[in-house]
């Protein structure tokens, strides 16, 4: 029985999809070698945008498929890479701007994820502020509330009631009263209660979060992340590949070396990391003296570490802890206090270093691996 030939098999390969790009592998250049074996064994290559890519079995069922329905194929082998950065690049000259993913995402331009190595450092009263800053500043943002256990954007944003559902059984976001776009697991479970969910359960809403909510336009979406590095901080990194992270520390160097190992766990997934902003860097008395009471120097030690700019020093502010409580973010009601000042410098900063031309391109799930919406969006286990 004669052996296919490598045409043969490339022409096969073009009924493979990539099913958010809606091209096939072998003209998105996805296809990076095919082996035959004398055997009848096809090996093909396929070359991923990251290596946790959530629709590589999408991939490897379908290679299979097709090449095996050719005469003389035996068996059939897939196997990964992952593009090299100037591939990548290659890739998204390729499509070009009216040929990015159409799914959830796909009409916002920047993916920020506000990351810390431990808890108690301001990282979401960061995320709310930042986001208010970013709206009032001109670039509409919004903010995606990914501590699933230790939810809090709603309260600081300001916003607390159910979300509604469009005619497209998308989730619609919250509108805060400083303009920016939310959503939280909080506005899912009644009167505040505990969220007891494994693994999966986390994966299936943060995915869901991402893929059916209805973003629309927006220049950038910030998700305050939880502690650490566990499920949720890899499942956003491996449905994100083209997220940037901004880390949070506190002055002190015990907050600073734990934060780098959430930088770590972003340079693991190949993700950016734009900066480092130093929050609670100092308190100053209303007479003018200043105390370093979280320590000093621990956000540009981190920031020189990790090669990447200190976008700014929050100080220790009492005004900045009130209003988050209060739901009206300072950088709003007081925009000349000195907290409020070193957001938006941060803010700025964060838009200086990303690129606001083209949307984000994403890799995410088949439409058929994405969990059901239904008239209540998320499901609640206590």
């Amino acid at each position: 029985m004669p052996l296919p030939t490598e045409d043969q098999i490339t022409e096969k390969l073009r009924a493979v999809i990539d099913p958010e790009l809606r091209r096939s592998i072998v003209e998105l250049g996805m296809v990076r070698s095919i082996d035959i074996k004398e055997s009848g064994r096809v090996e093909v290559i396929v070359s991923l945008t990251t290596a946790g890519c959530p629709i590589r079995s999408h991939f490897e069922q379908a290679v299979a498929q097709n090449v095996s329905q050719l005469e003389g194929v035996t068996e059939v082998g897939v196997g990964f890479d992952v593009l090299s950065d100037e591939e990548k690049g290659n890739l998204q000259q390729t499509l070009g701007r009216n040929k990015l993913p159409q799914g959830a995402l796909a009409k916002v331009k920047n993916v920020i994820c506000v990351s810390s190595g431990k808890g108690g450092v301001g990282k979401s009263t960061m995320t709310a502020n930042l986001a208010a800053a970013l709206t009032a500043e001109g670039h509409p943002a919004g903010a995606l509330d990914c501590d699933v256990y230790g939810y809090s954007i709603p309260r600081m944003l300001g916003v607390n009631r159910k979300p509604e559902v469009n005619g497209e059984r998308k989730i619609l976001p919250l509108d805060s009263p400083s303009g920016v776009k939310v959503m939280s697991i909080g506005f899912f479970v009644e009167d505040n209660s505990a969220v007891v969910w494994r693994g999966p359960m986390l994966h299936k809403a943060i995915q869901q979060f991402l893929e059916d909510v209805a973003w629309e336009e927006l220049e950038y979406l910030l998700l305050d992340l939880p502690p650490g590095t566990g499920d949720v901080s890899m499942t956003l990194a491996q449905l994100l590949p083209q997220a940037k992270f901004v880390v949070v520390t506190t002055p002190q160097p015990a907050a600073q070396s734990v934060a780098k190992r959430g930088a770590e766990m972003a340079k693991k997934f190949d993700l950016e990391i734009l900066g480092v902003i130093e929050n609670m860097s100092g308190f100053t008395t209303p007479d003018g003296e200043r105390f370093t009471i979280f320590g000093e120097g621990g956000g540009q030690l981190l920031s020189d570490e990790l090669d990447v700019p200190l976008l700014g020093k929050v100080p220790l502010s009492e005004p900045l802890r009130e209003h988050a409580d209060n739901g009206s973010p300072l950088v709003i009601d007081e925009p000349d206090a000195p907290a409020s000042q070193a957001i938006r410098q941060a803010a700025r900063g964060i838009v200086a270093a990303t690129p606001q031309e083209l949307p984000v391109l994403q890799s995410t799930p088949s439409p058929a691996e994405a969990p059901p919406v239904s008239g209540t969006p998320l499901p609640v286990v206590q």
